[in-house]
């Protein structure tokens, strides 16, 4: 395909560029971009080689709200686009479908400034080798922040000069030397046992150090609900007593309890649908980040749910199941899998008859916020004014801390105020206050549902998918309710029919639209041998453990370090395109695969007795521990498993 050939033709139509075969749907939202977009692929990889021009590498995920901004700031524009077009080869990734891509080179971007997110916009040589790159990226110079088309011109000069040609080749060299250090380190295991109840100990100590008293959560804003962390300081607790460390624990469940209460009443939790938003802009929890990930919300219901079983709070339980329902009610696929995203944006109103709805721009949080006027109307003023006092909403909006304007004369919904709060202020009882309360959420969530609702993200990972198969798992099992794990069930049916092949031995990534895509990640095999193992729990079904079992063997095989312990994202013939094999073992926003294995391989050692299973778990933690640049802080998952262990197994 020419590069002129992805502009409208004559008659204004737009051709489409190389990603309109793609069935991810990040690719497909820039399919018509003027920008010659390829895939991740042999076609782009050869064009760049032959051209000798340096690839414009564009990472993000569908429902990314800054990745559509620099869409229409920079990927829509022809001038702009016919820059990227003449001086690079372009290519679009998904970070969700290949987070292998992903964690290369926002390792890279790490590397040279500090900090990344998406989108992710990096600049390599033919060969692959990253020498520059960052985030967003304005179209006009703003924000203290280069113009995207003025660096893409500089690069372009800089590449095509003799002189800085030759000090891009070396410094692209120079930092895939350091990525290969630090992501695909060989760990040497030390002779002695390293002491984990100290590296317990420091974790907690760190995580007290951190912790925002004041608002719940850890550092400062933005603030991510970091289930992982929460996971370990629940586990800290049960642990720290039977240690004789009773101050310490009773510090960390009050932790983990006060910010799991702060998240729940702020406005990063869905007050009238149910579900966590990705993360609070401000230290209060009170202005999301507006998308929804299956993967925050799955965590997070096994996390109420822990909490729930230490504290014996029905709050806890109630979020856990709001947030259970929401996902079986709008993420849940009628095959039975589980959809990955909702996005952030959306339009503000419904198009009225006749329109396309392109009318109006999307715009974040449309779907979720409110003004006063409009609670009024759905209400009428008595319960209109229980329910802003409840919720904490007020005439002129209440995000003033919202830093770009969005919400202007917006209510972001949170529990301002208890019910027994609410119900002292208007002289009510309490029961009545509540039943005001649930009608009123019952009325907005059926006008809400009007609205033009954010875009949905359809395609169905593994590895996310396990991980709510394991938190419906233990929704059955805390909450009684047998839905949980009859969806659980039809979820795991749906991933070992529709995406593994037991003729090859492989499980896959993605699935959408009917096609299964990608092989499969150490994060599949690990997050599903999970779901499967309390699937097994939580049914005893033989088939569930056996399953579980051959998996755990074919994530050994194919992504166990048995020389220095650990484990690659990836297999051993993954992608030949790689310039290293990633051994990703911290944790972030969701447990790296490496932590969440050394559990399986536990849990399953207790349940067959497997040596072989047991001793690459021990030699795993060990890599872990004896790593030069290990602090516990990075291993929450692990470390939440060592406190799980029996006591004479902790050293």
């Amino acid at each position: 395909m020419k590069t002129e050939e992805t502009r409208p033709d004559n008659s204004g139509k737009k051709i489409p560029n190389h990603l309109i075969n793609e069935k991810s749907p990040y690719l497909m939202q820039h399919a018509y971009n003027p920008v010659d977009w390829y895939p991740w692929g042999e076609e782009a990889f050869a064009r760049a080689e032959k051209e000798n021009k340096p690839v414009l590498l564009s990472i993000g995920y569908s429902t990314c709200h800054w990745c559509h901004v620099m869409e229409k700031e920079s990927f829509t524009d022809p001038a702009i686009a016919a820059i990227m077009n003449e001086n690079f080869i372009c290519i679009k990734v998904d970070r969700e479908e290949r987070p292998d891509i992903d964690r290369l080179y926002i390792s890279a971007v790490t590397a040279l400034t500090g900090s990344a997110g998406w989108p992710l916009n990096l600049f390599l040589t033919p060969k692959l080798k990253p020498f520059f790159g960052g985030t967003y990226f304005p179209g006009k110079s703003r924000f203290g922040i280069n113009a995207w088309p003025d660096l893409l011109n500089k690069i372009a000069v800089a590449w095509k000069d003799p002189v800085t040609y030759g000090k891009v080749i070396c410094s692209a060299d120079t930092l895939t030397e350091v990525l290969r250090k630090n992501l695909s380190p060989g760990r040497k295991i030390t002779a002695s046992k390293q002491n984990r109840r100290a590296h317990l100990d420091k974790a907690f100590e760190y995580y007290a150090s951190v912790f925002d008293g004041k608002s719940g959560g850890f550092g400062k804003a933005p603030k991510f609900p970091s289930p992982s962390i929460l996971n370990f300081l629940l586990a800290y607790s049960s642990y720290g007593k039977k240690a004789g460390k009773a101050a310490s624990a009773e510090k960390a469940l009050h932790m983990a309890d006060f910010t799991l209460k702060a998240m729940a009443r702020g406005g990063i939790y869905d007050q009238i649908g149910g579900g966590f938003h990705r993360y609070s802009t401000d230290e209060r929890w009170h202005i999301p980040h507006f998308e929804k990930m299956l993967y925050d919300n799955a965590q997070l219901i096994t996390t109420y749910l822990e909490a729930y079983q230490i504290t014996s709070d029905d709050y806890f339980a109630t979020i856990a199941g709001e947030t259970a329902g929401y996902v079986l009610r709008d993420m849940t696929s009628s095959q039975g899998g589980f959809y990955s995203a909702e996005d952030a944006d959306s339009l503000p109103g419904k198009p009225t008859q006749g329109s396309s709805g392109e009318a109006e721009e999307k715009i974040e949080g449309a779907f979720y916020v409110w003004s006063r006027e409009e609670l009024n109307s759905i209400l009428g003023d008595d319960a209109a004014g229980i329910i802003s006092f409840h919720f904490g909403v007020i005439p002129g909006g209440n995000a003033e801390q919202d830093p770009h304007g969005y919400f202007e004369g917006k209510n972001i919904l949170y529990a301002g105020h208890t019910v027994e709060e609410t119900a002292i202020k208007f002289n009510l009882s309490k029961e009545k206050t509540a039943r005001i309360i649930n009608e009123a959420k019952n009325k907005l969530y059926y006008t809400r549902i009007k609205r033009e609702r954010p875009h949905l993200d359809d395609k169905i990972l593994t590895s996310w998918n396990g991980l709510m198969i394991s938190a419906l798992c233990k929704a059955n099992q805390v909450l009684g309710d047998k839905k949980y794990l009859g969806a659980a069930k039809n979820a795991a049916e749906f991933i070992l029919s529709d995406l593994y092949d037991e003729n090859i031995g492989r499980l896959f990534r993605r699935w959408r639209d009917g096609e299964k895509n990608i092989p499969g990640m150490g994060s599949d095999y690990a997050f599903f041998v999970s779901g499967l193992i309390d699937l097994y729990d939580s049914d005893s079904g033989s088939k569930w453990l056996e399953t579980a079992v051959l998996l755990s063997e074919e994530h050994l095989r194919l992504f166990y370090d048995a020389e220095d312990g650990g484990f690659y994202m990836t297999g051993h013939e993954h992608d030949k395109n790689l310039i290293l094999r990633v051994k990703d073992d911290s944790d972030s926003v969701i447990p790296s695969p490496g932590s969440v294995a050394i559990r399986n391989l536990l849990r399953l050692f207790r349940i067959t007795g497997r040596m072989d299973f047991a001793e690459a778990a021990e030699k795993t933690i060990e890599a872990i521990l004896s790593g030069d640049t290990f602090h516990p802080a990075s291993f929450p998952h692990m470390l939440a498993a060592l406190c799980h262990m029996e006591p004479g197994e902790i050293r």
